[in-house]
């Protein structure tokens, strides 16, 4: 199954907010417990950071938007846990934090470093 664009989609979905390791572990193990949530009732997941991070922030404190925290497995495994996701007709939602940058990414060295 596929997921259909549907306006307003989110006003009689069941979502579920999860961190990928307090849940599963790894996006492979999450991949393998999509059944259960689909059983459940859940058409959506929305992640909370997954990305690389130093975690002093419990994963907000984001180094990387563009990839994932080791510990949770690779970019690859994360693509095919959206694939398989989306074919069970589960949205996912990625909780994109961009006002929550760790003093380690290169947009904050370079603020700090700035005479403006």
């Amino acid at each position: 199954m596929t997921v259909r664009v549907v306006p307003e989609w989110w006003k009689n979905s069941v979502i579920y907010e999860v961190y990928v390791d307090k849940f599963a572990g790894t996006f492979a193990g999450f991949s393998r417990k999509l059944d259960y949530l689909k059983f459940l009732g859940i058409d959506c997941i929305h992640l909370l950071p997954y990305y690389p991070s130093p975690m002093a922030d419990d994963g907000y404190d984001i180094t990387d938007y563009m990839g994932v925290r080791e510990n949770l497995g690779t970019l690859d495994d994360f693509k095919n846990f959206v694939k398989n996701a989306h074919e069970k007709g589960i949205r996912i939602i990625a909780d994109f934090v961009l006002n929550h940058v760790s003093t380690r990414h290169p947009w904050f060295v370079e603020a700090r470093g700035s005479n403006a």
